[in-house]
């Protein structure tokens, strides 16, 4: 029987920090240990890509490089390159609950172009090793984003015609004329990896595997689509033929209008899936795990005309299916994946999850559907198998507490019908749920933070087809605390789940009577 493992969704933005938001400070170190405290396997995080309009992590100005929001500062300050008065003088927003991402634009570049002019990083041997392996997507990266600075932010497909369509000669004028701007980017993503691989090598040091998160399409204004337009579905002026999103759902009536181009998968498929190859690749150097976003969608994809309002004038096409991922494994041999299927399902997509072998998600929230005339739910968990991975929701969905608040009296009655309990008060139904998952036979069971603290939808990290007020929670310094972290642990060792060894006589906590 495979071990069952137990982790915990945090984003890194998430993590408590001095500065405005999460990052590997200090405070990311601490949480690794407080994981493995509590008996936790997998540490799982959003996109750690620079986040463009919107600040989503799903909307990147690259699929390759890091975001600079995430470098210490307290690092930079141990290092000499930036003092604590500058860093303790900027405004990071007066709500240390919430990310304030106007004042992190406008105060975090700054600083980190303090800490770039007083470095002297051309003279690091690392730095110099980290340009030449990485400079395949590095050199482009940072000239686009050097360009996208000194042109006032616009998205490349509005830059003078010469450096849109990349001519020779202008790149070689911007490259020379923004020298230092470019290199700038080059330090920001240098110290990103390096702080990053550090992180990384402690928390498997402690027994904590990072699951990563890749988003199956890349932005528009991307560094990706301005230099490899041969890619996506591009006319001739390199503007979007359709772009990327899902048809009317339980989320969005008017469906999810994502607007990010689509893949050219005859070309993908004459390069023998070179860029995915390359993609997944450094993906799996990246991460323990590697969760695929949208996986349903190398199935079949949903094309909405590029300049619609919504997703509702939308049709599919086939995808690359099962033909991209044998590639994949003949070139790159096994690695761990997630599948994230989730949304509309048919045959064809749950076939090409079983072929590939890969686990796929179970989300407790979707189980209970008043609506729902057919035989019992996928997401119900005694139907799940041990290939499988157990939430209870994930960053799209509303945390527990409120979940419980919104679904109607008949899905209550479902909800408490299942766990045969009529009557723990609902405040405390979380832990019921997440005791629920725990004990299912999926191989890992992620549960979201804002779950276990029991925290409503003023926590809540994304609503769906939404701009604004997203990816902003934040723990705040001591919030995870012993207690919480004593039930974590209890649970875990309870069904199973827990990383660590416990004499078997020792007393779990008590959970609060019922009301």
């Amino acid at each position: 029987m495979t071990k069952k493992l137990a982790g915990i969704l945090l984003p890194i933005t998430s993590l408590p920090s001095e500065y405005g938001v999460g990052c590997f400070s200090q405070s990311a170190y601490d949480f690794v240990d407080q994981l493995k405290a509590a008996g936790q396997s997998l540490w799982q995080i959003l996109p750690i890509h620079p986040t463009s309009y919107g600040d989503s992590p799903y909307q990147s100005f690259s699929t390759f490089a890091g975001n600079p929001y995430f470098i210490s500062l307290e690092a930079l300050v141990e290092e000499g390159v930036l003092t604590q008065e500058e860093c303790e003088a900027a405004d990071w927003g007066s709500d240390p609950t919430r990310v304030d991402y106007e004042k992190l634009y406008h105060n975090r570049y700054p600083l980190l172009r303090k800490a770039y002019e007083r470095s002297n990083v051309y003279q690091d041997e690392a730095y110099q090793q980290f340009i030449a392996e990485n400079g395949w997507w590095l050199n482009d990266y940072a000239l686009f984003m050097a360009l996208k600075n000194f042109f006032g932010g616009k998205t490349w497909s509005e830059w003078p015609e010469d450096i849109r369509l990349r001519w020779a000669n202008a790149l070689d004028y911007y490259r020379r004329e923004l020298y230092f701007d470019v290199e700038f980017q080059l330090y920001m993503q240098f110290k990103f990896f390096q702080q990053y691989k550090k992180l990384r090598a402690y928390a498997n040091k402690q027994g904590i595997r990072i699951v990563g998160d890749i988003p199956i399409y890349v932005s528009m204004d991307s560094a990706d689509t301005w230099a490899n337009p041969q890619l996506f579905q591009l006319d001739e002026e390199n503007k979007p033929i359709a772009v990327a999103g899902c048809p009317p759902d339980g989320f969005s009536a008017t469906g999810q209008l994502w607007g990010n181009p689509l893949y050219r998968w005859d070309y993908h498929k004459s390069t023998g899936y070179q860029w995915w190859c390359t993609r997944l690749w450094y993906s799996f150097q990246l991460y323990d795990v590697t969760r695929i976003d949208h996986f349903r969608g190398f199935d079949a994809y949903y094309a909405i005309p590029y300049g619609e309002d919504t997703a509702m004038n939308g049709w599919w096409e086939k995808g690359p299916g099962m033909d991209l991922f044998r590639t994949v494994r003949e070139k790159l041999g096994d690695a761990e994946v997630i599948a994230e299927d989730l949304g509309y399902m048919t045959d064809s997509v749950r076939e090409m999850v079983k072929e590939s072998g890969f686990p796929n998600m179970k989300v407790l929230e979707f189980a209970f559907d008043a609506r729902d005339t057919g035989s019992a739910s996928d997401y119900l968990p005694h139907n799940y198998g041990e290939n499988c991975v157990a939430y209870t929701g994930t960053h799209d969905n509303e945390t527990l507490v409120s979940w419980l608040d919104a679904i109607t009296r008949a899905e209550m009655k479902l909800v408490r019908d299942y766990l045969s309990d009529h009557h723990t008060p609902k405040r405390l139904l979380n832990k019921s749920l997440i005791a629920l998952v725990m004990r299912s036979a999926a191989k890992y069971c992620i549960i979201p933070m804002q779950d276990y603290l029991g925290l409503d939808d003023s926590a809540r990290m994304n609503h769906p087809s939404t701009l604004g007020g997203n990816w902003q929670w934040r723990l705040t310094p001591g919030q995870l605390d012993e207690k919480m972290l004593a039930e974590i642990t209890a649970t875990c060792i309870r069904y199973g789940r827990a990383a660590l060894t416990k004499p078997a006589d020792e007393p779990a906590p008590l959970p609060e009577a019922a009301e």
